[in-house]
This record gives structure tokens, C-alpha cells and sequence, in this order.
């Protein structure tokens, strides 16, 4: 099995199984590209296992995961495990004898099928994906009764993996660490020995690790505001990974909110010199001379966009906004009339098809 010529992966989270760079040259070598994060060209999302890690650090971890999850799959990508993309390109064989359904699963282990999901996409299972097999049905039971005893699809993912290829788990007896006063800890029954502990993943193993320690704290200080902050730790990532074109985007969204227009800008062209068709970087580098007062130049731009993604709703009606304060009404109509071919729902086609009419009065007036 290999990878589909032209596919686009992003990576959310740090990959356990398989360093980034390796991955990477291997998904070139398939023609295809992989990239750290997600933007709208991504066709496939690998959710790393080190993920769970940082999830597990945190009390809305967990949530923030399956809000992830659900937003990606509603975009239509298509999801992989660490697992799952490995056997997508080749790299780890499929395991036999896998005949049952997704739903068979579930209707012969009473788990859930957002829990069945999840652990699946974190590699909880032999298969992450359906056609699933005996020893799935084994693990899906035990994680079943698990659920029930008080644990989440999160602890139970994050132990699994401390006892190493979790076939072996078919034959143990497992039990929910609350009587231990560890609800987020899985045992071995009898609570003799915990499947869950201080170092989750053997993450030092990857030459990627401080890169992606560096870039997760800069994703947590953007998320948190802190715009200075995270500008200075993609600048880190910049700094070890010249080429790495979403950190370069990133970084200029910090630099922009944080009032760094001449260094944003920078990191924009930056961003687009490593990936032409980063539609978003265009985008955002359009806004940004918008805002300083380059109509001219945010129009060069927003055509770029749209020329690299006649989909993308946003440039189009920012482009027929400047459209009509340059007085090219025709056009500004044009391009309003477009948004509405992409988006007839929110308050922007609101506003659009106000833009429409107020158009065709003009005209009507100008006619008349």
C-alpha cells in the first residue's frame, strides 16, 4: 500500500512510532507532502500519540482532542493514526485476519462508537480502521468494561501503550485505578503493576523532539495570547527547521497581533517563498496591507489566493470589498455575487447580497 500521489498530510502532535523528518523525506519519495499542522490544502491528518501526552497534563486535554478530531473530520479530511499512516505508506504490515465491521464491533463489545473512534485513532486497537479483527473484539470488550468502571477513552489510550504491542492486552485482566486512587490510570488487575506512568512514550528517541516540544509551547503561548512570547519560540523552530513553513505563518499571525506589521509581512512573503501555494499565508499577508493601507497591493494578493483555491470564500469577499471602494462596481458585484455561490448562510452573505443590490440600483439608476 502506498500513500495517494498529490496527498497533503499534516501532523497534529508529536509522532511517537516514526521521526517527522523520516516521514516526511518518505511521503516525498511517494509524491506527496507532509507538514507540520493543517491548513486548507491537507488532505490527510496524522494525530501523533504524543498528543495524549500534553492532553494528559491538562483538565479539558481530553475534550480539546475530540473538538479537534470532530473539526477535521466535519472538513472532510481523512484521519489516520500513527499506525494507520505508517501502513498508508507502506512502512508496517496490516495485521491478518481482520473481518468485522465497525458496527459489529461495537454491537458485540458495548463500547461506544466516539470511545471505539478514538482509541482507534490513538492506536488502542491492532487495526485503526474497519475491517477489524478478533483481537480487536478481546481489547474492545476490555476497554467496554473499563468505560464503565469510571475511565475515559484518553486513560485508557494513554496506558495501553506502556505495555507494549497492545495484542499482548488480550490476555491480561485490566482494571480502572480508582480503588488506588488513580481514576486516570489503568492496572493490571490486583493493582499490582500500573499500565500508565511518568514517561507515557519514549519521545527522546526522535531527533524531532525538541522541535516538537518547541513548537507545541509556541502553539500554547498563541493560543493563550501571549503573541511576543510565541513569536520568539517559532522564531526557535525557525531556527532548527529553516524550511518549516507553517511556523513561519504562525509566526507572522504573532507578529501581526502583537503590532509587528514590517516583521509580519516578512514572515508572510517568508512562508509563501517555502509553500506558493500556502493559500492562507496570501490571505493573511492580503489583510495584513489592507490594514497598512496597501488597497493595490492586498488586491495582488487576495487574486492569488483565490487562484489557488476558487473555493475559498474568504479572499473573495475581501477582494470584492476593495473592489467596491476602488469604485469598480462591475467587478466588486461580480465577486459578491460569487460569495454567495460559496456561502449563503452566514451574516457575511448577508452582507454580500446587500452588496449585490445596492450594485444594481446604482446601475439601474445610472441607466435610467
Amino acid at each position: 500500500m502506498t500513500a495517494p500521489a498529490g496527498a497533503i498530510f499534516g501532523t497534529i502532535g508529536a509522532l511517537a512510532a516514526f521521526p517527522l523528518r523520516l516521514a516526511a523525506r518518505e511521503v516525498a519519495r511517494q509524491h506527496g507532502e507532509l507538514r507540520r499542522g493543517v491548513t486548507r490544502r491537507t488532505t490527510h491528518v496524522v494525530f501523533g500519540r504524543g498528543l495524549l501526552v500534553k492532553a494528559g497534563l491538562t483538565k479539558t486535554g481530553d475534550a480539546d482532542i475530540e473538538r479537534r478530531v470532530a473539526a477535521e473530520r466535519g472538513a472532510g479530511r481523512a484521519l489516520l493514526s500513527e499506525n494507520g499512516f505508517l501502513r498508508l505508506l507502506g512502512l508496517m504490515k496490516v495485521p491478518e485476519a481482520s473481518s468485522l465491521s465497525r458496527q459489529s464491533l461495537i454491537d458485540q463489545s458495548r463500547l461506544s462508537g466516539a470511545d471505539l473512534d478514538l482509541l482507534s485513532l490513538f492506536d488502542a486497537f491492532e487495526h485503526d480502521s474497519e475491517p477489524y479483527s478478533f483481537c480487536d473484539l478481546i481489547l474492545a470488550r476490555k476497554y467496554a468494561g473499563l468505560v464503565a468502571g469510571g475511565a475515559t477513552w484518553g486513560a485508557i489510550a494513554r496506558s495501553v501503550h506502556r505495555s507494549g504491542p497492545v495484542a499482548s492486552l488480550t490476555a491480561k485482566s485490566l482494571a480502572v485505578g480508582s480503588a488506588f486512587g488513580r481514576p486516570d490510570a489503568i492496572y493490571l488487575d490486583g493493582g499490582e503493576s500500573e499500565l500508565d506512568g511518568q514517561l507515557l512514550f519514549d519521545l527522546g528517541a526522535s531527533d524531532d523532539d525538541p522541535l516538537e516540544e518547541l513548537f507545541a509551547e509556541a502553539e500554547a503561548a498563541e493560543q493563550d495570547g501571549d503573541h511576543d512570547g510565541a513569536a520568539a519560540l517559532y522564531q526557535r523552530c525557525l531556527a532548527i527547521d529553516p524550511g518549516d513553513a507553517i511556523a513561519a505563518f504562525n509566526r507572522a499571525n504573532c507578529l501581526r497581533a502583537g503590532g509587528h506589521p514590517a516583521e509580519a509581512a516578512h514572515d508572510y512573503a517568508r512562508a509563501i517563498k517555502l509553500d506558493p501555494a500556502f493559500v492562507e499565508a496570501w490571505f493573511n499577508l492580503a489583510g495584513l496591507m489592507s490594514e497598512e493601507g496597501k488597497p493595490a497591493s492586498a488586491r495582488r494578493h487576495l487574486r492569488k489566493a483565490i487562484a489557488l483555491d476558487s473555493n475559498y470564500a474568504d479572499p473573495v469577499f475581501n477582494l470584492a470589498r476593495l473592489e467596491f471602494d476602488a469604485g469598480n462596481l462591475l467587478e466588486a458585484r461580480r465577486l459578491w455575487a460569487r460569495y454567495l455561490e460559496l456561502d449563503a448562510e452566514s451574516e457575511w452573505a448577508g452582507v454580500a447580497a446587500k452588496g449585490v443590490q445596492f450594485v444594481d440600483m446604482q446601475l439601474a439608476k445610472s441607466a435610467g
